[in-house]
């Protein structure tokens, strides 16, 4: 199968695995972040753009946020997928690890795999936590959890370990301590950082015009 039939084969698929999502990790999350994916490849040498899109496609298939803290689910339903279609094997292991290895809480510790793809999708992915779109889901997905938005007396959990990330509860700006304003200094790329370094500033702004608010200040 030609690979542009393969990435629109993948593109319906995603679509429908993720039509239920929240608004932070549905299909709108994926367009961004495969647009961002395509714009650092390309940016990037020694890669293989074909493995990136379909990793970032489908690095959130089965998010385990919402399968119950199951992150097998989403390497098993890539594979089985990929396999559909007949790809080369090799594609569909270096794929699947991508899956696997995507996440955040994946970084807290030491990393099991690596590639350059893998970097890539990473630091697509953190893009679109960072910046206006990141405040926008990290205020959604806490509303999403019932959480509180801000709660001064609850102080950040710093230095946690990858299962304390996993289970934290803490208030939507906690979030920016424990991940948000990490990020900036966690990119792969050349690119990943140039991008990273305005959307990092936009949400240090945002804070302190936060801050000020919630004193009743003007």
């Amino acid at each position: 199968m030609e690979k542009e039939k393969v990435i629109e084969k993948t593109v319906e698929f995603v679509k429908q695995n993720l039509k239920d999502n929240d608004s932070g990790h549905d299909w709108w999350h994926i367009y961004r972040v495969w647009k961002l994916a395509k714009h650092i490849a390309k940016k990037e040498r020694g890669c293989d753009l074909f493995v990136v899109e379909l990793g970032i496609l489908l690095h959130d298939i089965a998010d385990y946020k919402f399968h119950g803290g199951d992150k097998e689910i989403g390497p098993k339903k890539t594979r089985e997928f990929l396999t559909s279609l007949n790809l080369n094997p090799k594609v569909i292991d270096h794929v699947e690890n991508i899956v696997r290895h995507a996440s955040y809480s994946d970084t807290i510790e030491k990393q099991k795999f690596k590639s350059k793809e893998l970097e890539i999708v990473q630091d697509a992915d953190r893009l679109d936590a960072m910046g206006a779109i990141g405040i926008a889901r990290c205020i959604n997905y806490g509303g999403y959890k019932n959480r509180a938005i801000y709660d001064p007396e609850i102080k950040p959990k710093l230095n946690m370990t990858a299962e304390e990330y996993k289970k934290t509860d803490s208030p939507s700006i906690n979030h920016f301590y424990e991940k948000l304003l990490l990020l900036k200094d966690r990119m792969n790329t050349k690119t990943g950082r140039e991008i990273a370094e305005g959307r990092h500033r936009f949400m240090e702004e945002y804070l302190r015009e936060f801050y000020k608010e919630w004193e009743g200040e003007f």
